[in-house]
């Protein structure tokens, strides 16, 4: 008797909620459990420093962190006092992040990855920076980038050659977590690195020809290039202003959403931002619905598959999978000719000549005495053997963007601007309209990652996207969200885009989060284990 009424206490009991693991957890489960008082901002960073301290440089050695933030768990501990006080900023309240090191902040240094711009801390937060703080988010540090986002790198010709895959003269190396001979892609390959590793919830990049979205494919994580314009450009160090974007980078497409919901808005710094009124959103989770695919329609774009056989196996998979759950597919669709030659030719005029002409004036903003003004002034000092430059190759490749770059003025350089792009948009959306399309999906890059190590034969850099179709969304100014779609036998990701026209982010997050519950793709790099400290509430 005494056993069965023991037996009954137990099944009586409540239960204790399973441990959420730091890997797994999206940004809705950590705000649940510090609701409920089980977790808390400063266990949830100390958690994320954990990891960082693990393997960042020491274990496998990723090195992503280029400056870490001292105060980190000062503000997580102030966050808290403010839940504790009944205040709750909102979804993002004590929630830990990193930042691309191309985004101005007050109390960090900003490098973009340069040697040049070491110890330069800005007067003020970047506009998106501010936002992610207004809204509680917990800065844990900067992160690395292919230098000055790869300007200066891109389209250089072979025999200049390039910096290593994933290298900067500020942050050094980083590498790849699924396999340390690989790196992480750019430009925003650091933070590509530390979300796969889970050194934070979210990330911040920036995205000019495919910078976020190929370290989302070769990390294996969610990510978007918004449109532009719906995210204010102030306060992030400039590559090509006609195509620049900042971005979230995240786990799951969940924590893409929410974050993207919290930096929306006009900012009168940012003109462009001006074309969102109406059309953004705050809260982009409520379209995050089981069953969105349903009745849509998806072209695939084949033009750059058949690069990797891996890699195609898992996107025809993918594709598969699309049409089991219920999106009409329309297989393949094809991007007018002009349109892919205008990914070499239009697009590397403009920003070639942007990066020239925009990092001159940001450089000239630079108060502090010592640093360059002037784009000659950068490729003089970078290529001065007295000043011992960390990254020749970075050297070279500015002194050839400064021979190739236009004046602004020159009528080439607006013909490629103001027709170009024109030509491009309209030969893309006359795709959409040929197939009454909802959304064209590709492999968002059609080889995984690639070896830091430099291949025998010099080809194209990766920086020159040569092999991606990505470009294509910042030449029409269009989003392109990247969800996980599986590993190539070698276990390396592989990810798809599903991109779609201006403004049109609320159905693809439907497209990308149906989808990502179907598969469940992501997987945790095998460099960085899980730690028990991971379990971090119950």
């Amino acid at each position: 008797m005494k056993r069965l009424l023991f037996a009954l206490a137990l099944a009586a009991a409540p239960l204790c909620a399973a441990p959420l693991d730091l890997t797994t957890a999206t940004i809705a489960e950590l705000q649940s459990a510090m609701a409920k008082g089980t977790l808390t901002s400063e266990k949830l960073t100390q958690a994320y420093l954990a990891r960082i301290a693990a393997y960042d440089k020491q274990g496998p050695t990723l090195n992503t962190v280029i400056v870490a933030n001292e105060k980190a768990l000062a503000t997580a501990k102030s966050l808290d006092a403010e839940r504790k006080a009944g205040k709750v900023r909102g979804p993002l309240h004590g929630i830990p992040i990193v930042l691309k090191d191309n985004y101005d902040t007050f109390d960090l240094q900003t490098t973009a990855g340069s040697q040049l711009l070491e110890g330069w801390v800005p007067a003020k937060d970047g506009y998106m920076v501010k936002k992610l703080r207004e809204a509680g988010a917990v800065i844990l540090a900067k992160v690395n980038l292919s230098e000055f986002a790869a300007g200066g790198s891109v389209g250089v010709p072979p025999e200049i050659g390039g910096p290593p895959n994933g290298f900067s003269s500020a942050g050094g190396q980083t590498k790849n977590p699924h396999d340390l001979l690989r790196g992480p892609a750019g430009s925003s390959g650091g933070t590509g690195s530390a979300i796969a590793a889970g050194f934070a919830q979210f990330g911040l990049g920036s995205d000019t020809g495919g910078s976020i979205r190929g370290p989302c494919s070769v990390n294996g994580i969610a990510g978007l290039k918004p449109t532009n314009g719906l995210l204010s450009r102030a306060g992030i160090v400039p590559l090509a202003l006609t195509f620049d974007t900042g971005g979230p980078m995240a786990r799951t497409v969940y924590d893409v959403a929410v974050s993207l919901g919290v930096m929306t808005g006009v900012d009168p710094a940012d003109p462009l931002t001006q074309t969102s009124a109406g059309k953004f959103h705050t809260d982009y989770t409520q379209f995050l619905k089981v069953g969105s695919l349903k009745g849509a329609r998806i072209g695939i774009a084949r033009d750059f598959m058949g690069k990797d056989a891996g890699t195609d196996a898992v996107v025809e998979a993918a594709i598969a999978k699309l049409k089991a759950l219920g999106a009409t597919i329309v297989d393949p669709i094809s991007y007018p000719t002009y349109v892919l030659q205008a990914r070499t030719s239009i697009f590397l005029t403009i920003l070639n000549s942007d990066f020239k002409a925009q990092i001159t004036d940001y450089f000239a903003a630079v108060t502090k005495p010592g640093y360059p003004k002037t784009f000659t002034e950068i490729v003089a000092k970078s290529n001065d053997a007295a000043f011992h430059y960390r990254s020749p190759e970075k050297a070279k490749g500015l002194a050839y963007t400064d021979k190739v770059a236009l004046d602004l003025k020159d009528p080439l350089y607006l013909a490629a601007r103001n027709e170009g792009l024109a030509m491009v948009r309209a030969g893309v959306q006359s795709l959409f309209t040929k197939h009454k399309l909802d959304a064209i999906v590709y492999p968002t890059g059609p080889r995984p990652a690639a070896l830091i190590a430099r291949p025998a034969t010099p080809t194209l850099t990766p920086t020159a996207m040569g092999d991606s179709p990505s470009s294509i969304a910042n030449m029409t100014g269009w989003p392109d969200l990247i969800v996980p779609a599986g590993v190539t036998p070698e276990g390396l990701p592989v990810t798809i885009s599903f991109f779609g026209p201006a403004y049109s982010e609320p159905k693809l997050f439907g497209y990308a989060y149906d989808f990502e519950q179907a598969t469940n793709a992501r997987v945790l790099p095998k460099t960085t284990p899980k730690l028990p400290s991971d379990a971090v509430a119950n």
